[in-house]
């Protein structure tokens, strides 16, 4: 009896798994990379050259790949300097349920950074709060702004007054290649 009163219980956790996983999937599979928040990304696909002056006044270059793939739900980022010297990579994606865009990014200085954000007004603004090696917490963004077909500039800012105020950490600006 212990053995059958087992086995019904066992058959009934598989149903409610088998349910909530159903129920999950049925939720996220109305095309949810076709919709027009998913296409928010779409004018950064494409092969960029970055430019800008760095702190001693030297201009520097990166090259900027960027392709949509995995049924068009993902956007892909493979940035290099023209050095070579330092390279990163993130995976961008309109999370439907939370109704925001998710950017993951690493690089070979063993950076690991989550940023959130979307649209707002007429740029693409990422963020993500941090807390420093001195423990005080700060916002840094990205901040896709001048966007036309053929460029925009790229700020790295960062507040940390909560938002009241940003600084300027890292401009640069996108020409697209031909």
């Amino acid at each position: 009896m212990e053995l059958i009163y087992k086995l019904g219980l066992a058959a009934l956790f598989i149903f409610a798994c088998s349910l909530t996983i159903a129920v999950t999937y049925s939720q996220t599979t109305d095309e949810p990379c076709k919709s027009l928040e998913a296409s928010q990304f779409d004018f950064w696909v494409g092969s960029w050259q970055g430019g800008w002056v760095d702190t001693e006044g030297k201009e520097q270059f990166a090259e900027n790949i960027i392709t949509k793939g995995i049924n068009g739900c993902v956007i892909e980022e493979n940035f290099t300097f023209e050095d070579k010297s330092f390279f990163g990579k993130s995976l961008s994606m309109y999370n439907v349920n939370k109704k925001l865009w998710e950017q993951t990014w690493v690089d070979n200085n063993g950076s690991y950074m989550n940023f959130t954000g979307g649209i707002n007004g007429s740029n693409m603004v990422m963020q993500r709060n941090v807390i420093t090696k001195t423990g005080k917490e700060i916002i840094q963004r990205m901040v896709f702004t001048d966007i036309t077909k053929d460029s925009f500039t790229w700020n790295w800012e960062s507040s940390s007054d909560n938002g009241a105020t940003w600084k300027l950490v890292w401009k640069i600006l996108y020409t697209r290649k031909h």
